[in-house]
């Protein structure tokens, strides 16, 4: 009985919890220009839990974070290098879709082409040490080598037929 008296409380506070959920970014730009400067910025900054999403299109509390800084920032006046250089400084490099080439990032850079001309030199290598043992197998023999080799054709020759 006490289940059922306290079941209106309950749906009163499933619903007004999932309302919370559904809340809707809306921001009052001075301009269209900086409106469209928001929406610019937010579709090049990447967010940090979502990995390859974009901060207008994610739903994670960090990324809604991040526009309303992108907000509070144009209010202020600074454009858009500013606003993706903040973002970088408290973010880090992965926010932006193009990180730039830095000491720290040049092995990601270079590393794919390093692997193939290392790959490439290894394999060209091989094959040429290959070929030349190949080459000179017999001419780095005896003649004592060279006359037990014969005998030993000989005799396959023999036992073969």
């Amino acid at each position: 009985m006490r289940l059922i008296s306290s079941l209106p409380a309950l749906l009163l506070g499933m619903l007004l919890s999932v309302s919370a959920f559904a809340s809707i970014d809306t921001y009052q730009f001075t301009s269209p220009e900086q409106e469209q400067a928001y929406r610019d910025i937010t579709a090049q900054l990447r967010c940090p839990k979502c990995q390859n999403t974009n901060i207008a299109a994610s739903d994670s509390i960090i990324a809604a974070d991040m526009r309303t800084k992108v907000f509070q920032l144009l209010n202020e006046g600074q454009d858009r290098q500013q606003i993706v250089a903040y973002m970088v400084a408290r973010y880090g490099n992965f926010v932006t879709y193009e990180p730039p080439v830095t000491p720290s990032t040049i092995i990601l850079w270079l590393g794919p082409v390093l692997v193939i001309v290392i790959g490439a030199g290894m394999i060209f290598m091989r094959s040429r040490r290959g070929r030349v043992r190949t080459i000179n197998t017999t001419e780095d023999m005896s003649e004592q080598e060279r006359q037990r080799l014969a005998q030993l054709l000989k005799d396959s020759d023999g036992k073969g037929s």
